[in-house]
């Protein structure tokens, strides 16, 4: 998530239920969280796993000839990929 100490300027409204907002607050509660920061936390949360599971690529032609023969190929060692990915991502929490 963005850095606490950036300004909030953009405004979002929602309504819920009163079944909703209690456990929304309850929830918040034990988070030790104010219900804005619960709601933002959870909403930014979903946000980004949301657009990290895109799965569909919209690419022209000669692009896409080009993806698919990447694909096709046989994989090769890649010491730098490797470390890449044994890494913990950074929206994990720690």
């Amino acid at each position: 998530m963005p850095a606490a100490t950036t300004a909030r300027s953009a405004r979002l409204g929602l309504r819920t239920t009163p079944e909703q907002e209690t456990v929304l607050r309850r929830a918040a509660d034990v988070a030790h969280k104010s219900l804005t920061d619960f709601i933002l936390d959870a909403a930014y949360q979903a946000a980004e796993q949301t657009l990290l599971d895109q799965r569909l690529f919209m690419v022209s032609g000669s692009r896409y000839q080009a993806l698919l023969e990447m694909l096709d190929r046989p994989e090769s060692d890649n010491p730098g990929l490797a470390e890449l990915f044994s890494r913990r991502p950074v929206w994990a929490k720690k």
